[in-house]
Formats: structure tokens, sequence, C-alpha cells
């Protein structure tokens, strides 16, 4: 079912129309561009864009439960991207898409997907981090208008550009004055705009909010971020495991840590709890960090 979209709470752009996929033939979508202003489609969006063909080309009640995804190519804001789905297992239990996004006729993204019928077993879940709640954090909106007079002025409309999540960090990094510290950070945050209860809707944004804050985990050991001018970052690969229902119009807790950097490559694990202490999701990726001589 497709779902409607609502006012949003903060007047920004619309995630819940960037994420509906067009079906223009047998598995095959198209996904509609974004407009962050950067030349580059942000990776959380094929991401959660290629999750959606795969969702769409599967019955219910089998619910998408894990994701891998190689990036290969940057995407372009100027092309749409083409999502190939292949349906290379349908089983009682599980189903198996592999899904190419392509533009140009190259694949800029590869991703296996799993999906499985509901059910019942063992259980059990590592404890949510004893954090503060969100209503009493500033919002990452806040934190960039209070320095907004150190941003060149060519930069400040993009700086501050409406986002399609709002986060809140736990403990906000200096972007002038970074210093070494330990390779973990904690952050709430939830789409702007209230959604209807299509749950395959609220996976999909919860896959591209995914990418928002974890790359960035294996730098904090390093004293380095995104305005280090000779720091080179890049998504290569990403896993998300979905493990419990949620709504991601409500706030959700990503707890990220990064227990290994080397060879140019970092890699960072991410949690994302519901706010009632349920642990609804796993992440893992591997980044590009390099710095340049």
């Amino acid at each position: 079912m497709k779902a409607k979209s609502s006012p949003a709470r903060g007047g920004g752009p619309n995630l819940v129309d960037l994420l509906d996929v067009e079906e223009i033939d047998t598995d095959l979508y198209r996904g509609k561009r974004g407009n962050d202003g950067f030349g580059r489609v942000f990776g959380g969006q094929v991401i959660a864009q290629a999750l959606q063909a795969a969702q769409r080309s599967t019955d219910s009640p089998k619910a998408a439960h894990s994701l891998h995804a190689y990036f290969m190519r940057p995407g372009a804001e100027e092309h749409p991207i083409i999502y190939r789905v292949l349906r290379d297992f349908d089983g009682k239990s599980f189903a198996t898409r592999r899904v190419i996004a392509m533009q140009k006729g190259q694949p800029i993204l590869s991703m296996t997907c799993s999906l499985q019928v509901p059910e019942g077993g063992l259980a059990h879940q590592d404890a949510m981090p004893d954090v503060p709640m969100p209503e009493d954090l500033a919002s990452d909106r806040d934190l960039r208008l209070a320095m907004i007079d150190k941003i060149p002025e060519r930069f400040r409309a993009n700086f501050m550009r409406p986002r399609m999540v709002d986060i809140r960090p736990v403990s906000p990094r200096s972007w002038f004055n970074p210093v070494k510290q330990e390779p973990k950070q904690n952050s709430w945050f939830r789409v702007v705009a209230p959604v209807d209860d299509d749950p395959a809707l609220h996976r999909a944004i919860l896959a591209y909010a995914s990418d928002m804050s974890l790359l960035g985990t294996a730098t904090l050991a390093h004293g380095v971020n995104w305005m280090t001018h000779k720091l080179q970052t890049a998504s290569l690969d990403h896993t998300v495991w979905i493990h419990e229902p949620f709504r991601a119009d409500e706030w959700l807790l990503y707890a990220c840590d990064s227990p290994w950097a080397g060879h140019a490559r970092g890699f960072n694990r991410g949690r994302i709890y519901a706010r009632d202490g349920r642990l609804v999701a796993s992440c893992a990726q591997e980044g590009l960090i390099r710095l340049r001589e």
C-alpha cells in the first residue's frame, strides 16, 4: 500500500515522497531525485529506494529483516536511478532479492535483501545506553544555527538547508576544532513528518537514516571530520538488520561505535533503539577515510 504524506513538523522536504519508487515494468523501478544540492546522491537514499523496490516485489506477510549493500559509484542528482530486482528465492518462510541500482547504464549500488514471514522464537537483546531524552537536547539544526557566523557565506544556504530527519546528538562534536576522542557517539533521530502505518515505509526510512551518523564515528579517534581539508570519505558498504517493529516518526536512539580503522578504511557499528528500550535494528558499515598527502 502506498503511504500518504502528512504535513512536516518542521516544514521540511518530504521523505515519504522521495522514497516512493515508481514501478515502470515487472521488477523494474524508478527512484525519485533528491535535491540536496550536493550534486551527488546521498547513499542512504539509494539504500532506502532499493529496499522499497525489494519490498514491492515481495508479497506480504514477508517483511524485510536484513539488507547488505555495496556502493560502486557515486550517484548524480541530475539523473533518475533505475532499480532492477532479481527474485533469487521465494520460500514458505523466507524470500531473497537482489537489487541493482543503475544510472546512465552503469551500476552504482548492489544490494541483497532477505524477507521473512513473522514468527516467534528465543529472544534477548543488549540494553539501551543510559542517555538524556531527546526533549533535553538541542537539534542538529539549532547547533548549526548557533555557528552560522563561522560558516563562509557561500556555504551557508547548504549548511542550513532543511533536513528530512531531525537529529539530536547526545554529545555534539566540534566542526571547527575536532579533538581525538573515544570513537563512540549517540544521537536521537526521527523523520520530520508524521507518516502512515505502512511498516515497509518505516523500514525504508530507517535504512535512509542509518547512513547519516555511522561513517563519521571512525573519524572521532583521529581528531578529524568532514571539514578537514585533506580528508576524503565515502561509504563502501552498508548492512542493516531489522529486529523489531518500530515507527520512524517517533524518536529512535542511534548508538554508534568504531572498533577498528586502518588501510584508509574505517569500520563502524550501530544499534538503533526505540524509546521504550527495544533494540529494533543493528547496522554496520565500512567506509573510506583517506587523508590525502
